[in-house]
């Protein structure tokens, strides 16, 4: 099945893509999220590093937001649930039938999603990204077939790599998984998850190779 990487230009008059790109330097993480054809509710991570307290502010202002609620407020995140009137980042996906990987992220205006579908329904979701007025650009297609060759992402390359250079897999360890994080300037649960992923893909292809599993 074709796995697709795109970077989507939210359309002005979107609160996330209006507000994240007033606080350009942020990275602004949906968990989750769904939508029907009035109303859309999602969780959203912030990091603590950035200015949780503005965007939120920001965010409550925003003439499509129905509601913020803070969830959690730690030492380097923040969790906000938000309910937006205006949902239609994510209603080309309702319409051409195409489940969206979470979690994504959002800077400065642009989204990175990664989609598995067939290409029917992704040429579907094309049609309704030209239909809603919203901007795309793919960055990667392959076919899951193929991917035990090149079993890791380019962000999975990235994040190994930089976990290696800064040694995090030395023994004892010479860095923690919040050094790695602060080296990628990305939060400590997006460095964890992206890490574990790629331990996963890199040890099960090895346990293929060496013919450890059984059968």
């Amino acid at each position: 099945m074709p796995r697709a990487e795109l970077t989507v230009t939210v359309p002005e008059g979107i609160w996330i893509g209006d507000v994240s790109r007033r606080f350009a330097a942020d990275t602004f993480r949906v968990l989750t999220a769904f939508a029907d054809e009035e109303t859309g509710v999602g969780l959203l991570e912030l990091d603590e590093g950035g200015d949780p307290d503005a965007i939120r502010d920001a965010m409550t202002a925003h003439e499509t937001i129905r509601g913020v609620t803070t969830l959690y407020d730690g030492d380097e995140d923040v969790l906000l649930q938000f309910e937006t009137a205006d949902p239609v980042l994510l209603l080309p996906l309702r319409e051409s039938g195409v489940p969206l990987e979470f979690p994504f992220e959002i800077r400065d205006g642009a989204a990175t999603w990664t989609l598995r579908a067939p290409s029917e329904r992704l040429g579907a979701l094309r049609d309704q990204f030209s239909a809603f007025g919203i901007d795309f650009t793919l960055e990667r297609i392959g076919d899951e077939r193929y991917e035990r060759d090149a079993p890791l992402t380019e962000r999975q390359r990235d994040v190994l790599a930089t976990a290696v250079a800064v040694g995090y897999y030395e023994t004892p360890r010479d860095a923690t998984l919040t050094d790695v994080a602060d080296e990628l300037g990305i939060a400590k649960s997006t460095c964890s998850e992206t890490l574990h992923r790629a331990e996963a893909a890199v040890i099960t292809e090895f346990a293929e190779r060496a013919d450890l599993l059984a059968d």
